[in-house]
């Protein structure tokens, strides 16, 4: 299993070693949270999601949130025919989507998984942007909504991913979901389309104005989800962004015409919001 998942092409046999995602030829599953209700109204609406967590990460990020599952690749293993049965074991009826968290190096398992298989729910990719755009394709076949980052345009800040071009990939990927994936609403809900989320860091205001610069300039005018919920984990930053950054990167975004989506208030960040792992 020569690994192509994601742009670090880290061509790696995954039945003998990992690669950097820390993945070997299993899906694994870290954790799994019924009636999720902590994404955007859109996604999750009153029902909430069933939100399945996967180990590993193809970026691995300083500061994550969710690091205790992120950084290390353990949990419960299972392989595409195993996850296929798994997920017709749920009663779709009961939430409001299927949402795979982190899930980018676990993409070509993924596509044997549903290859002849549907489940009854919309499928939400809720990932970390850094994609890559021919994977974006293939996926686009099982996947209803994106649910992309859009993290970094400062070239510093992506030494924190360890991927000196996010910048330039992730915008390409997220390119190719709107590209495959026009918005389609239902009653309120988002039922396929693309939501572009940025997180404000403390003290990176630029980085904020040159991500949304270049959504605007290249992306046209996207549903974006701006957030404020940078809770302090790891060592690169130590504190929470203040509520008079948040407010300038609000009011950038909508002086350049970002009103599309979903501004987040001060009181989400908060570490009671990170699920327990």
């Amino acid at each position: 299993m020569t690994c192509f998942d994601c742009p670090r092409f880290c061509q790696v046999d995954r039945t003998k070693r990992r690669g950097f995602c820390g993945a070997k030829d299993k899906i694994v599953v870290a954790k799994v949270i019924e009636n999720f209700k902590w994404e955007e109204p859109c996604i999750s609406t009153e029902k909430g999601t069933l939100a399945i967590f996967f180990a590993g990460c193809n970026l691995r990020c300083t500061y994550c949130q969710n690091k205790k599952i992120s950084h290390k690749c353990e949990g419960k293993e299972y392989s595409p025919e195993e996850f296929r049965i798994y997920l017709s074991s749920f009663d779709y009826s009961k939430y409001s989507a299927l949402e795979f968290i982190t899930p980018t190096h676990f993409s070509s398992l993924l596509c044997k998984v549903f290859e002849g298989f549907s489940v009854n729910s919309k499928v939400v990719w809720n990932s970390g942007g850094y994609e890559n755009s021919q994977m974006i394709e293939k996926i686009s076949s099982f996947v209803d909504v994106f649910l992309p980052d859009f993290k970094y345009a400062k070239a510093s800040l992506q030494k924190l991913s360890s991927a000196s071009n996010y910048f330039e990939v992730a915008l390409q990927a997220i390119k190719t979901m709107i590209k495959h994936k026009p918005n389609l609403w239902q009653n309120g809900q988002l039922i396929q389309g693309v939501l572009v989320r940025h997180l404000v860091l403390p003290g990176q205001l630029d980085n904020s104005f040159q991500v949304l610069d270049a959504i605007k300039k290249q992306l046209g005018s996207p549903l974006i989800s701006l957030m404020s919920q940078f809770v302090p984990i790891g060592k690169d930053f130590d504190r929470k962004i203040l509520p008079i950054e948040y407010k300038i990167v609000l009011s950038y975004a909508k002086k350049i015409g970002l009103t599309n989506g979903y501004f987040q208030d001060m009181t989400s960040a908060n570490d009671k919001f990170i699920p327990k792992f």
